[in-house]
């Protein structure tokens, strides 16, 4: 694996503030194998489309999606319709929506209202090109399903290279300290996560790509932080949630700012990216809060012992 081969298209979205650095595609090419990882939505096909042809890509092995949001994978249907003979590696529970995703489209649109629209429609994806594996003959490449951000979540390790999707969370860069949050919209299970997150970091990869955002190493620190703050989230939403009879988001915001020392770096991000961030982080509490709700007292109590 040549690090020289590995591309970042960025897949920016102006019409939604913030929207730069975040949504991106990542393109291997060499003369044995090219794959992209996480094609994006239908809306930004168009300059993924030119980014690939600039890079001289012609044929492409594989489509690596890391999970089936609509922002990683809502566009591979279009990309395959110019890649025909491409193979697309998907967790096992993701390749029906893939396939036929009028209902993945109808809860998408759910959820994200007007936000659906702007990423744009999810496309079929050919049964025959769809498929999994836990090894790509030919590649080196090998597929771990993660579940935790979502249930259909799958990390790929090429040499020291790990495609993490959003295992860790969110990152952006920041001048000084790193800059991460979590990403757990509903359903979330801490231990299924935890889980995820031990498992990578027994691999001991060099590299990390984290889906929004970045090529970041030493691997292993990003994806230690992103455990570090799973734990220490849910612990603050529970506490929210013992002293509290509703959730208020202020106020858990402010308590991530007294004890995270890697989300306290948001002050540091440009005013756009950061009302972006804030934004998102209604969805990890719901997604955490939810998990919280659903536990017993005597396992609520074990959150505050981690």
């Amino acid at each position: 694996m040549n690090l020289k081969n590995l591309h970042c298209i960025d897949l920016d979205m102006p019409v939604m503030e913030g929207f730069r650095k975040f949504v991106s595609c990542w393109l291997y090419h060499s003369a044995e194998l090219t794959f992209v990882v996480d094609p994006g939505p239908l809306s930004t096909m168009s300059h993924l489309l030119a980014e690939l042809r600039r890079h001289q890509v012609s044929t492409l092995d594989y489509v690596l999606l890391t999970h089936i949001h609509i922002d990683h994978a809502g566009g591979t249907g279009a990309l395959l319709k110019e890649f025909p003979t491409a193979q697309v590696i998907c967790h096992p529970q993701g390749i029906s929506h893939l396939v036929d995703p009028k209902k993945l489209w109808l809860g998408t649109q759910k959820v994200l209202g007007e936000l659906a629209e702007v990423y744009g429609e999810i496309l079929p994806v050919p049964e025959a090109n769809i498929g999994f594996s836990e090894r790509l003959t030919g590649s080196g490449i090998k597929v771990f399903q993660t579940p935790g951000h979502a249930q259909h979540h799958c990390c790929y390790l090429l040499d020291e290279l790990l495609f993490g999707g959003e295992i860790a969370g969110v990152h952006a860069a920041v001048d000084t300290g790193i800059y991460m949050r979590p990403a757990t919209p509903p359903r979330f299970i801490l231990e299924v996560a935890v889980d995820s997150l031990q498992r990578m970091i027994e691999l001991q990869p060099r590299y990390l790509v984290i889906a929004h955002y970045g090529l970041v190493e030493p691997a292993v620190e990003y994806l230690q932080i992103g455990l570090k703050q799973l734990n220490l989230w849910v612990k603050g939403i529970a506490e929210q949630l013992a002293n509290n009879q509703e959730l208020n988001e202020t106020e858990i915001f402010n308590w991530l700012q007294q004890h995270d020392e890697n989300y306290r770096q948001q002050f540091q991000l440009a005013d756009d990216i950061r009302s972006r961030e804030r934004y998102f982080l209604g969805n990890t509490i719901r997604g955490m809060s939810e998990y919280v709700e659903n536990l017993s007292p005597e396992e609520r109590q074990k959150l505050f012992q981690r």
